[in-house]
């Protein structure tokens, strides 16, 4: 797992969590802003897991090259 991801699955759960305080509380705006941090915490978490299968495809292909 490398840094994007991990940054990633630390928004997302950042983001539930001030989605379902807001929610609990009638808070839209901290709702919504938690909806947004938990969408972006998402969408970095898959571009560090699509970033790590390239470095490991490169890494295979360099392996299978050396054979």
């Amino acid at each position: 797992m490398n840094r994007n991801e991990l940054e990633g699955k630390r928004q997302n759960i950042e983001g539930r969590i001030k989605e379902a305080v807001g929610a609990v509380m009638a808070n839209r705006n901290l709702e919504s802003e938690g909806a947004n941090e938990r969408a972006e915490g998402a969408a970095r978490e898959r571009i560090g897991e699509a970033s790590r299968k390239v470095g490991e495809a490169i890494e295979d292909l360099g392996n299978k090259i050396k054979r």
